[in-house]
């Protein structure tokens, strides 16, 4: 697949930020929530907002919950097709992250109708629905404005048996932590916006954005998983910090564990990154340790916007060889044990 540096209309001209990287910062994001009412949940409300969890889950009997997320954002991509595919992608991999099974999308949609053809909105649609379809549920319905950037996402609805939903709030000190997905999404795609991505580069971006993450539904099985959470737009630390703040730990990361996409490693030592990347360090930075040198390159991959990213999976020990086999027979190939959560302060120490 060739990255289309000669499209003759760049989705990504329209937006200020792509894909997850347009999220609101950590920092501004918890000034705006500080002193939002919290009200006493219903019973049946299994998660809330409380730990900043992946989806809302909602249990209707013993035996069934209803998981609801939304998830949309602004072009991360050119081609109107695949922009479509990695939000659909995005948005359904929150309710795997909770251990569910999507049963249908709602479309939301937002578009700069005197400025894109209806043909590529129709394509951004197309593609969305495509990965719909593969994950085998329907787009029953949705919303559309006109807007100033383009907007496509969804909101996507499953179901989980309500003693196997898998919380970002649950690990466990010693669990295992495994990484799905490998990092560097953000770095690739900043890097397609300046015109610098190969054609290779923009294979590897598509094939990890557009994966679903499919092994949450079996992972939902084992006793063994403790606590889940997919990794986009707050970066791998960022993500991981909310795990160990749920769970009142704290993690130990090797940074030599971590997989990257392979192109992006040589533009991150290059100085390619994303806006994002630095807005995440001053939203957390204080919470990650360091205790050897750390460059900017490894910064910027451990706070790295990841647009559909990997699940992250903290695991007993004895149930890593298993949750890495499931992984692996669904095709993550990059799937990695990446590090530990441990006893004491709810900080991030990166080896």
């Amino acid at each position: 697949m060739n990255a289309p540096a000669d499209h003759p209309i760049r989705l990504t001209d329209f937006s200020h930020g792509g894909g997850c990287g347009c999220k609101i910062a950590p920092a501004v994001l918890a000034e705006i929530l500080a002193k939002t009412p919290l009200r006493a949940n219903p019973k049946d409300l299994l998660v809330g907002i409380e730990t900043s969890d992946d989806a809302a889950v909602y249990r209707l009997n013993d035996h069934q919950a209803i998981v609801a997320t939304t998830d949309f954002f602004t072009p991360i991509v050119d081609d109107p097709f695949d922009f479509g595919r990695i939000a659909a992608t995005n948005a359904i991999s929150d309710v795997y992250a909770m251990g569910g099974r999507p049963i249908f999308a709602l479309a939301v949609v937002g578009m700069p109708l005197e400025k894109l053809p209806v043909e590529a909105i129709q394509l951004i649609i197309a593609g969305g629905e495509s990965v719909c379809a593969e994950a085998g549920i329907p787009v029953a319905g949705g919303h559309s404005i006109d807007t100033l950037e383009p907007i496509y996402g969804l909101v996507a609805l499953g179901v989980v048996h309500p003693d196997k939903v898998k919380r970002n709030s649950s690990a466990k000190a010693g669990d295992a932590l495994i990484l799905g997905k490998s990092l560097g999404v953000g770095i690739l795609s900043a890097a397609l916006k300046k015109k610098k991505l190969s054609p290779e580069g923009y294979r590897q971006l598509i094939a990890t954005t557009t994966q679903l993450n499919t092994p949450g539904m079996k992972l939902a099985d084992l006793p063994g998983v403790h606590a889940m959470t997919d990794v986009t737009g707050f970066g791998l630390a960022g993500h991981l910090l909310e795990i160990c703040r749920g769970s009142r730990l704290g993690a130990s990361v090797g940074f030599d564990d971590l997989p990257v996409l392979q192109e992006a490693l040589s533009w991150a030592k290059q100085g390619i990154a994303t806006g994002a990347s630095a807005r995440n360090w001053a939203g957390y930075g204080h919470e990650v340790v360091c205790p050897r040198k750390f460059e900017d390159w490894q910064r910027n991959l451990v706070t790295d916007p990841q647009t559909s990213g990997g699940l992250l999976v903290a695991c007993a020990p004895e149930a890593a060889d298993d949750v890495l086999r499931i992984f692996r027979s669904g095709g993550f190939s990059q799937v990695e044990q990446i590090g530990v959560m441990r006893q004491g302060e709810a900080v991030l120490t990166i080896c």
